[in-house]
């Protein structure tokens, strides 16, 4: 386990951290770090966009993984509540998007500021998972996936260590899971895309039990369209964290 405040801020936050009006900070889904948000642009409007790196990958690769998300949660908020400054988002793709969820769960049991927007991408709502491709397939599979997704082609040791990261990351999505909803006091907008045939944007509808203030948008692309920071995406990021609604 990691404690947060014990890491250096610029491990978790290996950017440089804007100094916009409000932020939001982005998780890296299963098997992937901070670097998965590298065509992503510093800002969207007068936002800034801070990707997150967690313990166990790239830079951080000889720490220990997070274990659970209660865990990486808790040391997320302990570790970055000192930028929570100013206005600020979550934003989560996937696996992440319960991690991003988690985070702002943990901040409301403990009264501290809430985000202004949480952005949950091609995911089920918390109590109804775990969901995904990935959480049932064996070792092989998920290195013959991490191969086909990759920009460049790996060698084996690099394939094989990126593997064990993205298993030892299924495992903890695999383990997690909210018995029942639990209201935030934050608005919501789900990202459901047209073609994701990973998460049929219609199977998001759970997380109106979340929050009084859900907005629910399908933006064209398939799962992995959000990777190109499409500027319908960053709309919405924009408009977002503009709107106290």
């Amino acid at each position: 386990m990691v404690n947060g405040s014990a890491v250096p801020l610029r491990r978790w936050l290996p950017r440089p951290l804007p100094g916009t009006p409000s932020r939001i900070f982005c998780l890296p889904y299963s098997g992937a770090g901070a670097s998965m948000f590298s065509r992503w642009p510093d800002v969207a409007g007068v936002t800034g966009l801070c990707p997150v790196q967690l313990p166990g990958r790239e830079n951080r690769l000889r720490e220990p993984h997070f274990g659970t998300y209660e865990q990486l949660a808790e040391d997320v908020v302990e570790a970055l509540l000192p930028v929570m400054d100013r206005p600020f988002g979550l934003f989560g793709h996937c696996s992440s998007a319960l991690i991003a969820f988690e985070i702002a769960a943990v901040l409301h049991r403990e009264g501290l500021p809430m985000p202004r927007q949480l952005f949950c991408s091609s995911q089920v709502a918390p109590h109804e998972g775990p969901y995904g491709s990935y959480l049932t397939m064996t070792d092989e599979q998920l290195r013959a996936e991490l191969f086909a997704l990759s920009d460049s082609e790996l060698d084996d040791t690099v394939l094989d260590l990126v593997t064990e990261v993205l298993r030892a990351d299924v495992e903890a999505n695999k383990a997690y899971q909210r018995v029942e909803p639990v209201l935030l006091d934050t608005s919501i907008t789900t990202i459901g895309w047209s073609a994701d045939q990973e998460v049929a944007p219609e199977l998001m509808s759970g997380w109106e039990e979340y929050s009084k203030k859900v907005h629910r948008v399908v933006l064209p692309g398939v799962h992995h369209t959000f990777l190109d920071a499409p500027a319908a995406l960053l709309t919405q990021f924009a408009e977002g964290m503009a709107s106290d609604d």
